[in-house]
């Protein structure tokens, strides 16, 4: 029996969201493997205590799977997110951080059973931590909710 609150384990499914669109980042950047990168955020990045403050403690279950299917899936989640963005602009061509957030995000809509409108909610939250002054995190919201309409249908 799990002693962590709901708030907690909400908490920690949030931070590895987060941590999955940063290591999905330095994996493009880096060349590094998907389990070197897995390897490295557990070790060094989950809970961590740097100058700035704590880093929070993720969900290693939800980060791992997230990391793994984005890796797995990657072709079909960029193809989606290349028929949700506008014509102009391909998947190659967009920054490399909103990249990594839509592979993330469609992971986690095409491989798990999260609620699309959920992960909608919690991938534009990290576009806002990326982009506080920016258009991005409306730009996200658009692109996510029709990806999510087009992997998941039935939820709309």
């Amino acid at each position: 029996m799990s002693t962590l609150s709901g708030n907690q384990r909400r908490k920690m499914r949030s931070a590895a969201r987060f941590y999955a669109v940063q290591a999905l980042f330095q994996m493009e950047h880096s060349g590094q493997t998907v389990e070197r990168v897995i390897t490295e955020f557990e070790d060094h990045r989950f809970g961590a205590l740097y100058d700035e403050g704590e880093m929070a403690e993720g969900d290693p279950a939800l980060f791992e799977q997230l990391m793994k299917d984005a890796v797995n899936w990657q072709a079909r989640i960029d193809q989606m997110t290349d028929r949700a963005l506008v014509a102009k602009w391909p998947i190659a061509r967009i920054d490399p951080t909103l990249r990594a957030l839509f592979r993330a995000a469609g992971a986690e809509m095409t491989q798990s059973d999260t609620p699309p409108k959920v992960v909608i909610m919690e991938f534009v939250d990290i576009a806002k931590s990326f982009y506080p002054e920016g258009r991005e995190p409306s730009f996200v919201n658009a692109v996510l909710d029709h990806m999510a309409r087009e992997a998941r249908p039935d939820a709309f």
